[in-house]
């Protein structure tokens, strides 16, 4: 009889098969965990995550200079404007009065003056006519001579009115710029604590809730601020611990870190600029040892970061994205100067 049994394949053919089943389930394998990213650190994302909030600070602090100086070509674009109609108003009672001067030389004689003194039956009014029209002639003299000269100064502010806004739309443009990169910069960090597990996320927001509240009982020390304008600017800003940091704001109910120092200041009395780099340059640097209540604390090589010195090593300031105003200590970030307004 003839054996029904199916032939068995030779061992090469059965590795080969099973050699090419793992390799698919290798490379399905390393498919899957592509497609679903493996959960960073708590420590990792912070460090990521701080630095896109100090890139945002940066990019504030330029958009802040940019609002600034915005601020200030508007007002002076304003009064040039202003400049510039009553300069053209002037003009044009210059160019009536010259019309005026013209139609009565006109009147006064438009006949050869030695035939109008043969013809004159009066020769002494005659002469008192042609003094008239010197004089009138000299009028007109000045009149042309002023309506040159005014003409002049509409044209000079007109091109410098042209130039302020021409910069003006530039410094829009650049504020637009910075406001789109601090908002970026922002959404990346938000992104990244996605990543997170809700159980990191509250491990990760537990530290700041730690800052926050170690700012209830704070040791200021004994010193007494350099002056009453310090100490009032100071006392200022305690009133708003707590206040949310907001890239851009400048109070009263939310701050960035130059926009506390330039509110408390403004409280006190007293305007300092806007953005910190401009602060730096307002008043007498100081080192850290020279440091009083008070006096603004500057931070980072490009002085991005601004706060106020409060006393016995603390800084009231907005510190970033996701904090309120507090205390902090000077030595948590990197000191360059302070300054006394």
């Amino acid at each position: 009889m003839m054996s029904h049994r199916r032939p068995r394949r030779n061992g090469r053919a059965r590795i080969s098969v099973l050699t090419a089943t793992a390799a698919a389930a290798v490379a399905l394998s390393a498919q899957g965990a592509q497609a679903v990213p493996a959960k960073q650190s708590v420590k990792s994302v912070k460090e990521k995550v701080d630095s896109l909030y100090e890139q945002a600070e940066q990019a504030t602090e330029k958009y802040n200079g940019a609002k600034e100086r915005q601020h200030k070509l508007e007002e002076q674009v304003d009064d040039l404007q202003d400049q510039l109609a009553r300069e053209q108003a002037e003009l044009n009672d210059l160019q009536d009065d010259l019309g005026t001067l013209a139609s009565a030389q006109y009147r006064s004689g438009g006949i050869d003056p030695t035939l109008q003194l043969f013809l004159s039956a009066d020769p002494d009014t005659y002469l008192d006519k042609a003094s008239a029209l010197d004089q009138l002639n000299t009028k007109q003299t000045e009149a042309l001579r002023q309506i040159a000269e005014k003409k002049r100064t509409l044209d000079q502010q007109q091109a410098e009115a042209a130039g302020k806004l021409a910069e003006l739309d530039r410094t829009r443009a650049q504020l637009g710029r910075k406001k789109k990169e601090v908002q970026d910069k922002l959404a990346e960090a938000r992104e990244l604590l996605t990543t997170l597990t809700a159980a990191q996320r509250a491990t990760l927001g537990a530290s700041d809730a730690r800052a926050n509240r170690s700012n209830e009982r704070v040791d200021l020390g004994n010193d007494t601020p350099a002056s009453s304008l310090a100490a009032a600017a100071l006392a200022a800003a305690q009133t708003k611990r707590g206040a949310p940091y907001v890239f851009g704001a400048s109070g009263p109910g939310s701050f960035d870190c130059s926009g506390l120092t330039s509110w408390a200041y403004a409280q006190a009395g007293a305007y300092i600029p806007r953005p910190s780099q401009g602060q730096a340059n307002a008043g007498t640097r100081l080192s850290m040892s020279q440091l009083k209540p008070g006096d603004l604390v500057l931070f980072y090589g490009d002085l991005h970061h601004v706060g106020l010195y409060a006393g016995n090593g603390l800084v009231l300031h907005a510190p970033r994205t996701g904090t309120v105003v507090r205390y902090e200590s000077i030595s948590n970030m990197p000191f360059q100067f302070g300054v006394r307004i």
